[in-house]
């Protein structure tokens, strides 16, 4: 499908897999991360990614996690996209890319000014994200990524009302929703629907 794509990250619960298919975005994350609250083992995440849809792809996102796990995790099919978040540089880009070299692998940066954006620019990584925090939420001076010259995904507090904004002012490859689809700190079927639909909509 052409146009924004959508990742709804975070699932942890079977009930989220049933709320994703129904919307049926491109992409689904689970996060590799013990102190997150939505923490996965890859044990549930095999059984997770059994119970979406074939079409959606999975992602996993990882802080400074070793290589050969996240390997693993590529070579049972329970991801086929890592989404780093610590402090990974080229040198561990390159020891993954020699694990699993088909794994395609994406680099979040927390964005706080125009200096950091520059530097963004030389990660090696397939793709980057553009984020507000550590994936708690925050959202960052838009204006900063204006005019980025290279694929990106978008996250950082979006929500299925501020998704047609986003997507209108930075053209982003994909928009990435966490917490914004949750209430009560769970995902809500209705507003991952919502959200869905905002960014294929726009």
């Amino acid at each position: 499908m052409n146009g924004v794509k959508i990742k709804i990250c975070g699932l942890f619960r079977r009930e989220d897999a049933q709320a994703v298919n129904a919307a049926m975005p491109d992409y689904a994350g689970f996060v590799f991360c013990e102190k997150s609250r939505r923490y996965v083992t890859p044990e549930l995440a095999r059984e997770l990614r059994m119970a979406l849809h074939r079409d959606i792809r999975t992602v996993g996102v990882f802080v400074d996690a070793p290589a050969p796990q996240i390997a693993d995790l590529f070579a049972d099919g329970v991801i086929s996209i890592a989404q780093l978040h610590g402090t990974e540089g080229s040198g561990y880009i390159d020891t993954l890319r020699i694990l699993c070299p088909a794994v395609e692998i994406w680099q979040a940066f927390r964005v706080r000014s125009r200096g950091e954006l520059r530097a963004v620019t030389d990660s090696p990584a397939d793709c980057v994200l553009l984020d507000g925090g550590a994936g708690n939420g925050c959202v960052f001076e838009w204006s900063l990524a204006e005019g980025f010259n290279r694929p990106f995904l978008l996250a950082g507090g979006l929500t299925p009302d501020t998704i047609p904004d986003a997507i209108k002012r930075l053209h982003p490859f994909a928009v990435d929703l966490s917490s914004g689809v949750e209430t009560n700190g769970l995902k809500d079927a209705m507003k991952i629907m919502a959200a869905v639909r905002a960014a294929r909509r726009a």
